[in-house]
């Protein structure tokens, strides 16, 4: 009964379940697209974030803007985070999507310091990149090699669909996607084998001063 437990992907259904709720406070509050509640709420700003709130590089992945953002991303996070959770175990899961969060959002600071963004797409493209990571490392798998496939070209599709749509966030996307990539590989994936320790530490110092590098950049108005 306990390894059952421990088995379940609570760590996606608990993700899930707090969007969720704080989305149904947001419409309470005054609606989910009302741009103050969005703003009280800790969507990213960046004007705000330089005047020394950085929890709204944090609390975005929490946040969305209308039902169809939240059903859609929600939707997304359910099916690939309970697949990304049991490959990885639930602390190096929930560790790789709060990073991936947090690095697409430090991405949109910079590069879209003028927007107020929101959502768990950053942290969705984190999990992308988590399992190109895996695609990579874990190549004579076949489960993995064929779903990094398939996933690669849904990357690939969204990435150029947000070229041609107004309002996405590519920066925080593309950010996220790279976090999750670098993330992966310094947390590993010890339920599939071992990962190549030169590679997880290489990765990490890159990913570490890419975080640096962005942050001063975003601080100084990019």
């Amino acid at each position: 009964m306990i390894r059952d437990l421990r088995n379940q992907p609570f760590v996606t259904y608990t993700i899930v379940a707090i969007n969720i709720v704080v989305f149904l406070l947001m419409t309470i509050l005054g609606g989910s697209t009302n741009t103050q509640i969005l703003l009280e709420f800790g969507a990213k700003y960046s004007p705000y974030i330089q005047q020394g709130e950085w929890w709204r590089l944090f609390t975005p992945m929490f946040i969305h803007i209308g039902l169809m953002h939240l059903v859609v991303n929600m939707v997304t996070v359910f099916y690939l985070g309970r697949m990304v959770e049991s490959l990885f175990g639930h602390l190096r899961y929930t560790i790789v999507y709060l990073v991936s969060g947090i690095v697409g959002n430090i991405a949109s600071f910079v590069f879209l310091p003028a927007n107020i963004s929101a959502g768990a797409s950053t942290a969705i493209f984190g999990l992308f990149g988590a399992f190109m990571m895996l695609g990579e490392s874990f190549r004579n798998n076949p489960y993995i090699r064929l779903m990094a496939r398939q996933f690669m070209i849904f990357i690939v599709m969204n990435l150029v669909f947000d070229i041609f749509l107004s309002g996405v966030d590519i920066y925080g996307h593309i950010g996220g996607l790279l976090g999750g990539f670098l993330i992966a590989y310094v947390v590993g994936a010890p339920n599939l084998g071992k990962n190549d320790l030169i590679k997880r530490f290489l990765s990490g110092i890159i990913l570490c001063i890419a975080i640096v590098f962005f942050l001063q950049l975003g601080m100084r108005g990019f």
